[in-house]
């Protein structure tokens, strides 16, 4: 009888080499709110995850990063648990990273862990799927997307993002009042990301 590891998918085809890139994309997003940065998609997980979710979960969690899944059971928790061997976690404040398929069933962001105001490098990073990312600088969108200030932005960035639900924005103002505590969010879409340090300034 096979075992349960035998049927699982593979992880990433270069352990070292994969990971350094989704982090080194990571850190770029993070670095420059409102920028689009693609990640070669190399490794396929089980659905719902995207390849980009899947490669950026690969990368960042670890046996000491408990991981929140909008479902513990199923193929991509058996997947995560496998690779990662990441504990997950059913509460979304207990949970260090926060892997989101269905961005409209978004609990809200204050459900995450915000960090303490001692630690705040210890608060939650949401990887969030979306239908579609856009990124611009100067000119409006027509009145789509959102603008974007604060460190790493030059003036400000223009993002449009299709999928998140429409409290979301409401929700990451609140969010960015914590400063130094906050969730960060990394949005994923059809191999690129865009990265919301809770530093970043929202303007609808």
């Amino acid at each position: 009888m096979l075992g349960a590891a035998e049927n699982l998918l593979p992880g990433l085809p270069d352990p070292v080499f994969d990971s350094q890139r989704a982090f080194r994309a990571a850190l770029d997003a993070l670095a420059r709110p409102g920028s689009i940065v693609e990640i070669p998609q190399c490794v396929s997980g089980p659905a719902p995850l995207t390849p980009t979710a899947t490669a950026l979960a690969l990368t960042l969690a670890d046996f000491e990063t408990p991981l929140w899944l909008q479902s513990r059971n199923g193929a991509a928790a058996d997947y995560l648990r496998f690779h990662c061997g990441c504990p997950i976690v059913a509460d979304p404040a207990a949970a260090c990273f926060a892997l989101v398929h269905d961005a409209r069933a978004l609990p809200p962001l204050s459900s995450f862990d915000a960090g303490r105001i001692d630690y705040p490098d210890r608060s939650a990073t949401l990887i969030v799927q979306v239908a579609a990312l856009r990124a611009g600088s100067g000119v409006s969108f027509a009145g789509a997307g959102v603008k974007l200030r604060g460190p790493g932005i030059r003036e400000h960035a223009l993002l449009e993002v299709v999928g998140l639900p429409a409290r979301f924005w409401k929700e990451w103002r609140e969010n960015t009042q914590l400063f130094p505590r906050g969730v960060d969010v990394i949005l994923v879409a059809d191999g690129h990301i865009a990265g919301l340090p809770r530093t970043t300034q929202v303007e609808i």
